[in-house]
């Protein structure tokens, strides 16, 4: 005789789901199982018990067919789109244009075009037929753009993972750390480890990365979280000291090098505009590069490093204005449309100080004072807020057609005001390094080192005479405020370099046709070169201090320190009265 199965716990647990779903699958009367059915089911129930099979009539059966009817598939939560592919043909919001698809598929890859004629076929475009497949599929247009999706459409909610996005991260994150590694070991700046890391994996190299706007984008990240820890760092006694050379010092170096370079331009026989733009172009610096070197070499409270990176913030607020002038250089817009611009965007720029002042005093303290009493137990809520409050500042001061460097960093000059200052900075110190790192071999991405292999002449002599140019200008308009020849030449070559927004602003000039393809590309190479051999004007420093020292061309490094700290003294009793 055969003994009966005892039932399991699966067995009672699915018997307990399907009583409860049978009992709750509607709330009306209509939808309430009548006493056949009622009957019908606890039979069932009890012979599944006894015998648990996958046949009809079994548990699973009736599990299946109570979900089937407590969910249909027409209950399925529908997400409006207003950016759908009828919504955008019908509001002349997207023209029709010919692609290819790139299915990704190893066996084969075909590919697909959609007509742009008046019968044209909308095909299986992004290979949702094959729900399973967990990569995407690549458009590009005639223009080789190059694009990915960004919102799969399903008719159920469903996590959506870009995992060639993840995998160009891992290659990003691990080759930064690899050349981070070995120019350590060999006693060099681990930067110079992330930007050749970035060159060796990216387009100009071995091609490994499939999305770089993708990359770049998260790659953006490290100057906001740079930018945050610098104004953590940034003292606003020094801040009130470093003001006028940083705010007109840095605004005369601008329109220095734009009056030189427009100069010679009309001296050569170029166009004048031209010329204005390649002096608005040089007269960038690196914020990124630089900072990261003042935050390694712990000098960004000494005077040079206050009086830099202040130039370099005002720097980053320029850009907007010189995003403004391009138009008027190119022809594209007039001479009164570049001054309203300009206005406009001053006068947000001062809305912002305004009420980040009033903000840093009266809200940030009480803010942060209150996240340290939630936080009593663990840091994390603290170190969210923290996160939270500097992209929000950011974004803000991007949404203003500012910057998300500047946002970030009055960010974190808000909260350098407080005494949470310092812990904020340890909180957020492993998140900054992170990101730093993604975003310095992000733009070693942007160089191509056969393109420098095969120019490297030239483009080292225009580099050498950036480098010259650039410090001997920036050297004379710090020496004119009042500061010592010493720390005026450290400030000149530490800005030496061309910086990461130099590259927008070529993209920006090279739509307008500001620039013909032969400046371009001598721009681009020089840009790119100078970054490369940055950390090496940073490792010289020291040196040359030295033999300046000993050639007395600097006075000693004592009485420098005594000259600096009475003018910090001076400026500081001026406001204080």
């Amino acid at each position: 005789m055969d003994s009966v199965p005892r039932p399991t716990w699966a067995n009672l647990t699915a018997s307990l789901l399907c009583v409860l779903l049978l009992c709750s699958s509607s709330g009306g009367a209509q939808g309430r199982p009548d006493k056949e059915t009622r009957e019908k089911f606890y039979g069932n129930l009890v012979n599944g018990a006894k015998n648990s099979t996958s046949g009809e009539g079994s548990i699973a059966d009736m599990f299946d067919r109570v979900l089937e009817k407590e969910f249909s598939e027409n209950d399925a939560p529908e997400t409006p789109d207003k950016n759908s592919f009828n919504n955008s043909i019908a509001d002349n919001q997207a023209v029709l244009e010919t692609v290819a698809i790139i299915t990704h598929d190893k066996k084969k890859n075909e590919s697909h075009q959609a007509n742009t004629s008046k019968s044209f076929q909308i095909g299986d475009v992004f290979g949702l037929e094959n729900d399973g497949s967990d990569d995407m599929t690549t458009l590009i247009d005639r223009k080789d753009n190059v694009f990915v999706m960004s919102n799969r459409k399903s008719k159920f909610p469903v996590l959506q993972v870009d995992v060639r996005l993840i995998s160009d991260l891992v290659v990003v994150i691990v080759s930064a750390t690899i050349g981070g590694i070995l120019f350590s070991c060999l006693g060099q700046p681990v930067i110079v480890g992330y930007l050749l890391a970035g060159s060796l994996i990216g387009p100009g190299g071995f091609n490994f990365i499939s999305e770089m706007v993708q990359v770049e984008t998260v790659a953006q990240f490290g100057v906001v979280f740079l930018l945050f820890a610098l104004g953590l760092e940034f003292s606003v006694t020094k801040l009130k000291v470093v003001g006028a050379v940083a705010i007109f010092g840095g605004l005369l170096q601008i329109v220095l090098f734009m009056f030189l370079c427009g100069v010679t331009a009309m001296l050569c026989g170029a166009n004048l505009s031209e010329g204005i733009f390649v002096g608005s172009f040089l007269s960038m610096s690196s914020t990124a590069v630089v900072s990261k070197f003042l935050v390694e070499k712990g000098t960004t409270n000494v005077l040079y490093g206050q009086v830099t990176i202040g130039t370099l913030i005002l720097q980053d607020c320029a850009v907007g204005l010189l995003f403004a002038l391009l138009p008027v250089l190119g022809g594209s817009s007039g001479v009164m449309g570049g001054i309203m611009s300009m206005g406009k965007l001053l006068l947000v720029l001062s809305g912002f100080i305004a009420v980040t002042a009033v903000l840093s005093w009266y809200f940030v303290p009480r803010f942060l004072k209150l996240m340290i009493q939630l936080s009593s137990q663990t840091n994390e809520l603290y170190q969210l807020a923290a996160v939270a409050f500097c992209l929000l500042l950011a974004w803000c001061s991007d949404m203003l057609g500012l910057s998300l460097e500047l946002g970030s960093f009055v960010a974190g000059v808000m909260v350098s005001t407080t005494d949470f200052a310092h812990h904020t900075l340890e909180q957020v110190e492993a998140i900054r390094n992170l990101f730093a790192a993604l975003f310095l071999a992000s733009i070693g991405m942007l160089i191509h080192v056969k393109f420098l292999w095969n120019h490297v002449d030239i483009l080292l002599a225009s580099v050498i005479l950036v480098i010259i140019i650039k410090t001997f200008v920036v050297t004379i308009v710090v020496k004119a405020f009042g500061y010592s020849i010493r720390t005026a030449f450290v400030v000149g070559l530490s800005l030496a370099q061309i910086g990461e927004f130099a590259f927008v602003l070529l993209s920006r000039a090279s739509h307008l046709n500001l620039v013909e393809a032969k400046m371009y590309l001598l721009l681009l190479g020089t840009t790119a070169l100078s970054l490369v051999t940055t950390p090496l004007i940073f490792k010289l420093i020291p040196a040359v201090m030295h033999l300046g020292i000993l050639m007395r061309w600097f006075p000693s490094e004592s009485s420098m320190q005594n000259e600096d700290k009475a003018i910090m003294l001076e400026a500081y009793n001026d406001r204080s009265l």
